[in-house]
């Protein structure tokens, strides 16, 4: 990254606009944060979730979010990626609907790729992206390119190298603090906005905190009150039981809500860990027909439809397989089948990790929603707690055990050398795939659960499995990176205490 990047990025105006964002909401993060630790420890006493009592009137009373945006309408397909020049040219012109370009899950928070992030988002906002690759191929936008949207990173992170009153500053308000500001003008002038998605929150409490960071940010700009829109991620258990209140605290800024699904069931797994029986078995069983997934898609399909917003659905992970066509055509069946799964269930678009996927996704929403959504397809939801709550049977494999490890550890890899979106055995994977391999040996282990062939999931048996899978990947990993994530690793799984983030303790290795 060249000195001229960063300063053309950290102006001083800019710096300055991100420092009074840390210094008037910051705070207020921080309790937010101590709220989470309060409700972790009353759910490890015993404490189950459930709709808030306090809340009821939201509820059950009729209201709408605001009207939705001319260039949000259609949103039926949408492509997500990291920051990266030649993905954003790439996803841009994917012919999807929507880009989300992620500071976030899929992309590693090195310093270079923060601020070449922001470098090349402002560039796209005003259409004079381009790139060329060492081998002279030139990539350029074509005519009508998709709609920029953006993911700041979560409440939970920070961004150590700008520190704010001798603390690291909020990592969400310095993405999303720097995109606003350089964009938000040059968005609107181009009759569009600064849209955002926003992630891992887990009550509508943190709404209200973004919410109010909105407001804040539009006056001190200039930008007129309800410019920015913002798509929530209900990718948390607790989040999920406060869809109407999050959506009514970003009532004048909402553009939705999304199942989140990977997250989604990393926090299933996490708020629960305590809990013998809340034990999940191999992540590969743990599908979206299981009720408690199904029951959360109901709901949120529902109570979006009834605010007259968006229900987006998740992300399919499967990437294409160029080299094999019988697997490929494989893939794309699983694919297909999801996405019919979401149009019928009544979902206004979808997810995909690969341009690749586009026009698949695209045909199935354009066959069974041929208009720009299904908003006005109402449901009356009948989701109870005990819905979202039940926990799904089957097994613990030994493969569903080295799949875990495997693929942890081939992630994890990549992350700490700055790349957060990795292709692994034919899909894509991000920290929240990752999260949710780490946190369920973690919970097998806690838990003593037993494999399918017998034997106990026990701290030897994790180290026996990490060093049989570092063997097996010794040939395709660079072994200082491998060595490296093996150790953070098998710590995050073997440790009595659970690590409430991958990322956080991963972030202190990066270079």
């Amino acid at each position: 990254m060249s000195p001229a990047t960063q300063d053309s990025v950290l102006t001083r105006e800019a710096a300055d606009f991100v420092t009074g964002l840390e210094r008037t909401f910051g705070p207020r993060r921080l309790q937010l944060l101590e709220a989470r630790r309060a409700r972790q420890r009353e759910i490890d006493g015993g404490a189950l979730p459930d709709f808030l009592p306090s809340t009821a009137h939201i509820r059950e009373s009729e209201w709408t979010v605001a009207p939705i945006p001319a260039d949000l309408q259609d949103r039926r397909v949408e492509i997500t990626g990291p920051v990266d020049r030649k993905m954003i040219i790439n996803a841009l012109n994917s012919g999807a609907n929507v880009f989300m370009a992620d500071f976030e899950d899929s992309n590693s928070p090195t310093w270079q790729n923060t601020i070449e992030g922001q470098a090349n988002l402002r560039d796209a906002a005003r259409g004079a992206i381009s790139y060329v690759s060492p081998e002279g191929k030139r990539y350029e936008l074509s005519a009508r390119p998709a709609v920029l949207l953006v993911r700041p990173r979560g409440w939970h992170l920070e961004e150590k190298h700008f520190p704010v009153d001798g603390r690291p500053i909020s990592a969400s308000l310095f993405d999303f603090g720097l995109y606003f500001f350089h964009n938000a003008k040059a968005l609107t002038a181009e009759g569009t906005g600064p849209y955002f998605y926003l992630p891992k929150m887990e009550s509508h409490l943190e709404a209200r905190l973004w919410n109010d960071v909105f407001v804040a940010a539009q006056e001190r700009l200039g930008v007129p009150r309800g410019t920015i829109r913002a798509t929530v991620l209900i990718e948390t258990i607790l989040g999920a039981f406060e869809m109407d209140e999050i959506l009514w605290e970003l009532r004048e800024h909402s553009a939705g809500l999304n199942c989140g699904r990977w997250d989604y069931i990393f926090s299933f797994i996490k708020k629960f860990r305590n809990r013998p029986d809340f034990v999940l078995p191999d992540r590969a069983q743990v599908t979206m027909e299981r009720h408690f997934l199904s029951s959360y898609v109901d709901l949120l399909i529902a109570t979006c439809h009834r605010r007259g917003i968006h229900a987006m659905g998740g992300m399919a992970a499967q990437i294409p397989i160029k080299n094999d066509p019988a697997a490929n055509e494989t893939a794309l069946d699983r694919v297909r089948k999801d996405k019919l799964r979401e149009v019928k269930a009544g979902h206004d678009g979808t997810w995909v990790a690969h341009p690749g996927l586009v026009p698949v996704a695209r045909e199935i929403f354009d066959q069974y929603m041929p208009r720009p959504n299904q908003i006005d397809r109402k449901t009356t939801s009948k989701v109870t707690a005990a819905d979202l709550l039940q926990v799904p049977s089957g097994e613990i494999t030994a493969d569903g055990l080295a799949w875990n490890i495997d693929v942890g550890l081939q992630y994890l890899a990549a992350w700490l050398r700055g790349n957060g979106c990795v292709p692994i055995y034919n899909l894509m994977e991000d920290a929240a795939t990752a999260e949710i391999c780490r946190a369920q040996v973690w919970q097998w282990m806690k838990h003593g659960a037993r494999l399918a062939d017998g034997r106990a999931v026990t701290v030897p048996l994790v180290r026996e499995v990490v060093k049989q899978q570092c063997e097996k990947l010794a040939s395709v990993v660079p072994q200082d990176a491998l060595r490296q994530a093996a150790d953070l690793y098998e710590q995050m799984m073997i440790n009595p205490e659970f690590p409430e983030f991958l990322t956080l303790g991963a972030y202190e290795l990066l270079a």
